[in-house]
């Protein structure tokens, strides 16, 4: 079992949850469409070849975002991170994967 992190913006964030849960992510045993979600602000600066969804090249932008956290099962774990990039707006999508031990 693995733990999917990703950042996203506010207007964004239900789309890529229901895609994500579409393929079976956020899924154990008797529950579905599981996650936790942190609001927060994000910083970045686009540069040179970038083409940001958000913000101006060589300007630091700050944007509410959500953290939001789901579990995936090992063999979703490639899928997920492609249906991620796919439906989320960013041209780099921050993301973290944890592998979770079983107590």
């Amino acid at each position: 079992m693995y733990k999917l992190n990703f950042f996203v913006p506010v207007e964004a964030k239900e789309a890529v949850k229901e895609a994500l849960f579409k393929i079976g992510v956020g899924k154990y045993e008797n529950y579905e469409e599981c996650s936790f979600e942190t609001l927060g602000t994000g910083q970045f600066k686009p540069i040179e070849k970038a083409a940001p969804y958000i913000g101006t090249l060589g300007e630091v932008e700050k944007v509410e975002e959500y953290k939001v956290e789901m579990i995936c099962r090992d063999e979703l774990m490639t899928l997920a991170i492609e249906t991620l990039k796919e439906a989320h707006p960013y041209e780099e999508v921050a993301y973290e994967v944890f592998k979770m031990e079983d107590f």
